[in-house]
């Protein structure tokens, strides 16, 4: 096969995979619109106790918004992907880079991040828009746009203060070790990774969020002696500002062993009574308890490594680089760049496997928080408010939720809850 022709297959392919999960994406939009249509009259029965109308009209509008702008970006979004890979801009921007910075691994480190950087300038728009218009328009919206750019320069300073560092390591390997250095990056990243569980609470969480021990009374007698009870041992309780950027709420524990912390956002602690409250953290631990965290960071290495080993594979064929316009003496750092901006054209299609598991853990978390509670009806209370706070889609497409939803419908839970 000749470069040409190869060049066509390849860019085929890629055009065809692209149009498949548009096409795809845009579909089961209209499937989930169709469905929240046919409900939108009247509140469903089983919801009644859940919302009243008009709490129940607002949730529609705003999933029915929610709908048209993923319609709108999901087009936008393959309209610039084509682009950057068809139009020979991103080898026009790596050589380019290149001349200006080098060609040193702690250059190429930097040419990465910048191209990842200046590729994301491309949803700024969008994610502007769904902040202070669409999340607004829903009283959702706690945020300032002098907030919103500070978080973007603090992400951006980390991205290059932690990146650059973790890249070299990587692109270090690649020239050192250059049969094996896919399974030591592997092992490197990973390391990293369960470091970043313990120093992501202390060190970054606070660089964007105050944080706060819950004060002294019934709610934190409740959760301390909940953790006591269950054996989760917790340095801490704490509240986290989430109000300052959205009135959307959510609860958590970061860490593990004598380094774990309970945290809880202040709107959901406004949301919630201290019963309701202590099943939501009844469910949280249930995470634990049932082993869900070491389950989900296994299935993450084994992609992690799956990933690599594609990396390793791809920076040995000249066709890969040559077929997206780089020359095969470019070094790893296109490779890396075309797995990031591609790979989710075949990601996509694993979403409602990854979503199975998930909601697997959430059933077995629900059941958890019931036997605790020695009831199902605090964790299903706290549930019915937090979908009236959020104006969620009471009404999702089945479809639709097996590839967007990580967690089980409002109904498919009360049902788990009250059938065991």
């Amino acid at each position: 096969m000749n470069l040409k022709m190869s060049t066509n297959v390849i860019l085929n392919i890629f055009i065809i995979f692209l149009v498949l999960k548009t096409v795809t994406e845009l579909v089961l939009n209209v499937l989930n619109r169709s469905e929240v249509l046919a409900n939108k009259d009247k509140v469903p029965e089983v919801f009644r106790s859940v919302m009243d109308q008009a709490t129940y009209d607002r949730s529609v509008e705003y999933t029915l918004a929610k709908n048209r702008f993923s319609s709108i970006e999901t087009i936008y979004d393959a309209l610039v992907l084509a682009f950057i890979i068809l139009s020979g801009f991103l080898p026009w921007l790596f050589y380019g880079l290149q001349n200006v910075l080098g060609t040193s691994l702690l250059a190429q480190a930097f040419t990465f991040l910048i191209i990842t950087v200046i590729l994301s300038l491309f949803g700024l728009p969008f994610e502007w828009y769904s902040q202070f218009r669409l999340e607004e328009s829903f009283g959702f919206n706690k945020s300032t746009l002098a907030l919103w750019i500070t978080d973007k320069l603090k992400g951006l300073a980390l991205m290059f203060v932690i990146g650059v560092p973790l890249i070299w390591v990587v692109l270090k390997l690649f020239t050192q070790l250059p049969h094996t250095w896919w399974i030591w990056g592997f092992v490197f990243l990973f390391i990293f990774q369960i470091l970043m569980l313990v120093l992501y609470p202390r060190l970054i969480m606070p660089l964007f969020n105050k944080l706060e021990p819950l004060k002294e009374g019934e709610l934190k007698d409740r959760l301390m002696k909940l953790a006591r009870r269950t054996g989760f041992k917790a340095s801490t309780i704490q509240v986290i500002d989430g109000s300052k950027r959205s009135g959307h709420s959510n609860a958590f524990f970061t860490g593990f062993g004598k380094f774990r912390r309970i945290v809880l956002f202040d709107t959901l602690i406004e949301q919630l009574t201290p019963e309701e409250l202590e099943a939501v953290l009844a469910h949280e631990i249930g995470h634990y308890k049932k082993g869900h965290v070491p389950k989900m960071i296994i299935i993450s290495a084994i992609c992690t490594f799956l990933a690599f080993a594609v990396i390793a594979w791809l920076t040995s064929k000249a066709w890969f680089f040559e077929n997206f316009g780089f020359n095969s003496a470019s070094g790893m750092v296109p490779v890396l760049i075309l797995f990031v901006l591609l790979s989710s054209l075949v990601t996509f299609w694993f979403n409602p496997l990854m979503n199975l598991i998930s909601r697997k853990h959430e059933y077995e978390a629900d059941a958890f928080a019931k036997k605790e509670m020695d009831s199902p009806e605090p964790l299903i209370l706290s549930l019915r408010k937090l979908s009236e706070k959020n104006l969620a889609n009471l009404t999702p497409d089945k479809t639709f939720s097996a590839f967007y939803y990580s967690h089980p419908t409002l109904i498919e839970r009360e049902k788990a809850m009250r059938r065991d």
